[in-house]
């Protein structure tokens, strides 16, 4: 049998990095890790490829070669979805589709030869053995959660390395915490599931014997789900492997704001090699993160629970969400304020949407507030639902918050102001990894990139050279990372100028 696993393109969004990838010669910022592990769980003796389209063209030959597609998909790559469909359609190649997209609204994609929904661990097994025996079915699912002891380690032999900007890992599973405006805890449960410590190892050292040196993100959408596991026996264990093996990778994950009230776990994370952590913050106002059920980020100085983060070493990505309905018009400068003070530099917000699983949909559909499909994106002015401060006003509001966070004036300061007080306690010897000029060579050219296009080409370069200099005498150990924000900066005014200035 001949497998060819197709990954659907990304729109550009303020999270697709495209602009920034360009500085370094990279397709896209991580390879489609589910599609990866699910060709791990295909027979051994089939023939398998992998077509990323954010890292590379499905050509009709490719959908010529194949007996079977298999499409792997979230919400925000439904446009791409359907162009795959039908490609594969007018090749009468057969279909197999699976992830949250196809999970969450199966019945929207008729075209689907066989629907292999939820997790593969405990759907995908009949579907290949009823596929044996020339009679599978159209639909697989399943209402329960599989063990991740037996998840195998992604065939990594599938991927061009050079075109990535970073690998990826998955530790666990299910989160217990019950946002409403989620469908993770839907999709994966609220008990933490994750695999053994020897198989966290296994895969670190997987990607290590393929080479790659550099980032590694853990794709967890919480990764202290299990604190009391990480604590005695996944980090220790971490931190042995990567002092053995000279610091090969910088890591980074998704974590509750809880985080920061463990300053054991905090700095076992830094001396495990991590060196960022995305958290949700959403909002400031505790009225609205009580209407969502965030409840793990109400009652604290969320301000002040972030800078202890950042003060120990570990650089905070935040999540923010405008649109709740005790939002009001005074919300969005509370929200710009907060991101300012907070050091957040990379700070992603996006209009509240309700995915369909989602306690929230269920909540809006029944008051009649959900306006149309779910697009995933946060350049369309997407939401699903009908705001209670009216859609107009709403959009108008999430223009204020994007343009006071993004223009040149506002994220330097925040860059300049974060690198002012950055100083991780806890500091590594970094080692210079050889087979890293493998995957590496891009970069090398990257220095020049951001010369000519920031410090010459650029609207801005003003405050590029402003920040440079300033870093250069003033934190030179630093200068690398104030030059890695100028570059998310120009990605972010680029996706803003782009998509949301009408």
């Amino acid at each position: 049998m001949k497998a060819l696993l197709v990954y659907p393109k990304y729109p550009d969004t303020f999270w697709s990095f495209k602009h920034a990838l360009k500085f370094i010669s990279k397709k896209a910022v991580h390879p489609p890790l589910g599609l990866l592990t699910i060709a791990s769980m295909l027979p051994g003796e089939w023939q398998k490829r992998l077509v990323d389209m954010n890292a590379g063209h499905l050509k009709d030959k490719d959908l010529q070669w194949a007996d079977y597609v298999f499409i792997g998909a979230m919400a925000i790559q439904k446009e791409s979805v359907r162009e795959v469909i039908d490609r594969c359609k007018k090749t009468k190649v057969k279909i197999v589709a699976g992830g949250p997209l196809f999970t969450a609204a199966p019945e929207n994609y008729p075209d689907v030869d066989h629907l292999v929904l939820n997790e593969a661990e405990i759907t995908l097994p009949p579907f290949l053995k009823d596929l044996a025996l020339g009679k599978a079915s159209r639909l697989y699912t399943s209402k329960t959660f599989p063990d991740l002891k037996k998840t195998p380690v992604p065939l990594w032999g599938l991927v061009k390395m050079n075109r990535y900007f970073s690998m990826n890992v998955q530790y666990s599973r299910g989160c217990p915490f019950s946002c409403e405006f989620c469908d993770i805890t839907t999709l994966y449960g609220h008990r933490t599931r994750s695999k053994t410590t020897a198989q966290v190892i296994n895969e670190l050292e997987s990607l290590y014997e393929a080479g790659w040196r550099g980032s590694v993100f853990f794709v967890d959408d919480n990764f202290i789900g299990n604190k009391k596991k990480l604590k005695e026996s996944v980090l220790p264990a971490m931190i042995e492997w990567m002092k053995k093996r000279r610091y090969p990778f910088d890591l980074a994950t998704e974590a509750s704001i809880n985080l920061a009230d463990d300053e054991d776990l905090i700095r076992q994370m830094i001396r495990a090699g991590f060196e960022g952590v995305f958290v949700g913050i959403e909002t400031p106002d505790n009225k609205s993160l009580e209407e969502c059920n965030k409840f793990q980020n109400t009652n604290r100085d969320l301000l002040a629970s972030v800078k202890r983060i950042q003060q120990l070493g570990l650089r905070v990505r935040g999540g923010f969400i405008v649109g709740f309905d005790n939002d009001s018009p005074e919300t969005f400068e509370r929200q710009i304020r907060f991101i300012q003070e907070s050091r957040i530099v990379t700070a992603m917000v996006g209009m509240l949407n309700a995915p369909n699983g989602s306690r929230l949909y269920e909540r809006l559909s029944k008051e009649g507030r959900l306006a149309r499909d779910i697009s995933g994106d946060n350049t369309d002015f997407s939401t699903n639902i009908i705001p209670k401060m009216g859609y107009e006003r709403l959009v108008e509001g999430y223009k204020e918050v994007l343009a006071g966070i993004y223009s040149p004036k506002m994220y330097y300061e925040r860059v300049k102001a974060f690198l002012r007080e950055y100083e991780p306690l806890e500091k590594r010897r970094r080692y210079f990894h050889l087979r890293s000029i493998r995957y590496n060579l891009h970069y090398l050219d990257a220095p020049f990139k951001t010369l000519v296009i920031l410090g010459l080409r650029d609207r801005a370069r003003f405050y590029y050279w402003k920040l440079v200099a300033w870093s250069l005498f003033r934190r030179p150990r630093l200068l690398p990372m104030a030059i890695e924000y100028l570059v998310y900066g120009f990605h972010f005014r680029k996706v803003f100028g782009k998509h949301l200035v009408t």
